[in-house]
């Protein structure tokens, strides 16, 4: 796809993958920019901060479950590719709620497929050739791994949670509008993104500001449960890449090939920080305390990127090593951003079965 004056929608702009997508389209030539957000608690307007007052940005705030707004958004903009991000995210909050996550995450993507279908049967010649709905998931829709063995495009679905049983649901709607009315799709599933701006009820900010705090570092079970760490901004890399040259009706695979157990995850933080902001005679490590399992909490999950590495190009460009350090010195240098943040999510445990 011609990358000239390139019209990009991204719905979940403000949230955590979403902002890196942002932030990295807004560093290409001769692409604008459409930042659909609700703003629920999970996004923030900061992580965009130096986009604000930009030419080729602007942001409305929306719902991707309200019909009439997102009709009314793309036919205003015209987008050439619509990047759906948005999403209720964290397992445990689905647990407890899982009905945002219903609306949000299944009727959200009904009513963008929806749109999009109505948006792309409206164009003609090039700009109908090039336009691109691209939907972003995640790794949990394939379930659990055991000790051996990865993801790939080709894994069968097997959701554990109501989270990932919602992304599933989104999954095989955006394939079902490409194969029933051709809208060209394309679809990328993640594994574990981590970076800066991320909110901090997720495993590295949570632990890298309890930590700092002197609080204690919740370990789930025995803390064996492995997940593939992916930087967010080689993720964004991958999306533009994927909503650009992907071809419609594939699937892509985004994963970092850094797998490590949550411990291990923990217990590097604790070594970094203990290195960067030292306590005399403690090690953070001290803090780590072993909580009950989370319900039905997956072993572990491992993507194989080779079909997006080989056929479009891309790769990693950090190891878990130097991303994990990069990460925690931001938010070292960014109290700013987080600390509101830590007003309204102090750290406490979420997903309790009732």
């Amino acid at each position: 796809m011609s990358q000239q004056n390139l019209r990009v929608m991204v719905t979940g702009g403000s949230g955590f993958i979403g902002s890196a997508v942002c932030r990295h389209l807004a560093g290409q030539n001769n692409v604008a920019i459409l930042n659909y957000d609700k703003l629920t608690y999970a996004a923030s307007q900061a992580s965009l901060a130096m986009l604000e007052g930009k030419a080729d940005y602007q942001f409305v705030r929306g719902d991707v479950a309200d019909a009439a707004m997102v009709s009314a958004t793309i036919k205003a903009f015209r987008p050439d590719v619509v990047m759906h991000l948005a999403a209720e995210s964290h397992v445990d909050r689905s647990i407890t709620g899982p009905g945002d996550f219903i609306q949000t995450n299944i009727v959200g993507a009904y009513v963008m497929l929806q749109a999009a279908l109505e948006h792309w049967r409206g164009l003609e010649g090039e700009a109908k050739d090039r336009f691109r709905f691209h939907h972003i998931s995640t790794d949990e829709v394939f379930g659990s791994l055991g000790a051996e063995g990865l993801f790939s495009e080709t894994t069968p679905y097997d959701p554990r949670s109501p989270y990932s049983a919602s992304k599933a649901s989104s999954d095989h709607l955006a394939r079902a509008w490409h194969h029933t009315y051709g809208l060209p799709v394309v679809v990328s599933n993640c594994s574990n993104n981590y970076g800066p701006y991320h909110f901090p009820e997720k495993l590295i900010p949570l632990v890298t500001l309890n930590a700092l705090e002197g609080k204690p570092l919740p370990v789930y079970g025995k803390g064996d449960n492995v997940r593939d760490w992916l930087h967010v901004e080689d993720h964004a890399r991958a999306l533009h890449l994927i909503a650009t040259q992907g071809v419609p009706g594939e699937s892509y695979n985004v994963g970092g090939r850094n797998e490590r157990t949550n411990l291990q995850v923990v217990e590097a933080i604790c070594d970094i920080l203990d290195e960067l902001r030292p306590i005399a005679g403690q090690s953070r490590r001290d803090l780590i305390t072993f909580v009950a399992d989370r319900p039905g909490h997956d072993a572990r999950y491992a993507i194989d990127a080779t079909k997006l590495e080989t056929e479009l190009g891309w790769k990693a460009q950090e190891t878990f090593d130097t991303g994990l350090r990069k990460t925690i010195q931001w938010y070292l240098d960014n109290e700013a951003w987080w600390a509101p943040l830590r007003e309204r999510y102090a750290g406490q445990r979420l997903g309790l079965s009732k």
